[in-house]
């Protein structure tokens, strides 16, 4: 009987691990419909407790959902019009930004000269090409004018979300059979999502504020460009910010003397420790629940699936993932896996209590417990 149960769990697990792979492959071929659906799940999120607040404010919902689609159209077409004539005139400017920052590199080398560091510039354009990582930001900076021409789409499926928005959770209620269960779920996953949304966006745009003011006082070209970049690569966990620096430090380093290099170096080190290492996780406490390894494996993972929208919305995804696997007796170890030390010990009796729980007057029992505590 033992070996019985142990070959069907085996035979469990192949199956699951079969279907992963076949939903994943699935996911990356379907990558070009997916992602401008994705971003406008997000922002549709977003955009709900302002949707909440304008309707409890005696406004219909139609009505509200005009009005916040106008605010979002216009910044959109801001950003949109600045973004693409400074992508445009950064990609015209590239080939001789490329020009100088080899001269400059040869430059520097000569002074590594002066003490004793005799380095050809042969040697180093092998290991390290600094006109490759240009080139790269300046594709990097394409793509995302690609993603900003699916805007008109974008916007659209926002406002069929958020019209939907406030039946869709008695749906899932009439699905569930009643207020509980799905329905509990999804607000549990909204509620997260949001939070998590909501902080990460203020952190974000105070990250993306203050590079756009370091570089404008340093005169760095395109300042709000990669302030731009900087406020986008934040929602990539762990190397975002490291991956925002690059293109401003090379150009930086044609523009700028060394002590100006350094200083720009400097306030990107300030910004992001201050913000990512210090005020991100006194705001965040416990809330995002998972693993830093597995935040750094979901980025690689949802990378490689969606591209580099997967990487702004990984560790949202994994949530949302880990969530409904908490949801399950048979995936429930795989949450635990995914989740953080501090929430495993944590954890259990508050995810054990529902699933042991009899019918109602148990649910009930629960409530209260929750409420003492």
């Amino acid at each position: 009987m033992n070996v019985t149960a142990s070959s069907g769990q085996y035979l469990r697990f192949l199956i699951g691990l079969a279907c992963f792979v076949v939903v994943s492959a699935g996911i990356q071929a379907a990558a070009q419909i997916l992602v401008p659906f994705l971003l406008s799940v997000f922002i549709a999120f977003s955009c709900t407790p302002l949707l909440t607040w304008l309707q409890k404010r005696g406004l219909p919902t139609g009505v509200a959902v005009i009005l916040i689609m106008v605010v979002i159209s216009t910044g959109v077409l801001i950003v949109i019009s600045f973004v693409s004539s400074s992508i445009s005139e950064f990609t015209r400017r590239l080939p001789g930004y490329q020009t100088l920052l080899v001269e400059r590199f040869s430059t520097y080398l000569l002074v590594f000269e002066k003490f004793g560091l005799n380095i050809s510039d042969e040697v180093v354009l092998e290991y390290f090409d600094p006109r490759a990582i240009m080139r790269l930001a300046g594709a990097a900076l394409l793509r995302l004018r690609g993603i900003l021409t699916n805007t008109f789409f974008i916007l659209l499926t926002v406002v069929f979300i958020l019209l939907e928005a406030s039946s869709f959770p008695r749906k899932l209620a009439a699905i569930s059979g009643g207020p509980e269960g799905v329905s509990r779920k999804y607000e549990e996953i909204a509620a997260k999502i949001k939070r998590y949304l909501a902080i990460k966006s203020g952190t974000s745009l105070a990250t993306g504020a203050l590079i756009a003011l370091l570089l404008y006082v340093l005169e760095v070209d395109f300042p709000v460009l990669w302030g731009l970049l900087a406020f986008l690569f934040n929602y990539v966990p762990a190397i975002g910010p490291v991956i925002a620096a690059v293109p401003a430090l090379l150009l930086a380093i044609v523009q700028l003397e060394m002590f100006g290099v350094v200083l720009v170096a400097l306030g990107y080190t300030v910004v992001n420790i201050a913000i990512g290492s210090i005020i991100e996780p006194r705001l965040f406490g416990r809330e995002i629940g998972i693993s830093t390894l597995v935040v750094f494996l979901s980025l690689v993972f949802w990378g490689y699936v969606l591209g580099p929208v997967g990487m702004l919305f990984s560790v949202p995804l994994t949530m949302i993932v880990k969530i409904a696997m908490e949801g399950s007796e048979e995936t429930r170890w795989l949450a635990i896996l995914l989740g953080s030390d501090k929430r495993t010990e944590i954890g259990p009796p508050a995810v054990d209590a529902p699933v042991d729980s009899g019918p109602d007057h148990r649910s009930a029992e629960d409530g209260r417990g929750d409420g003492n505590a």
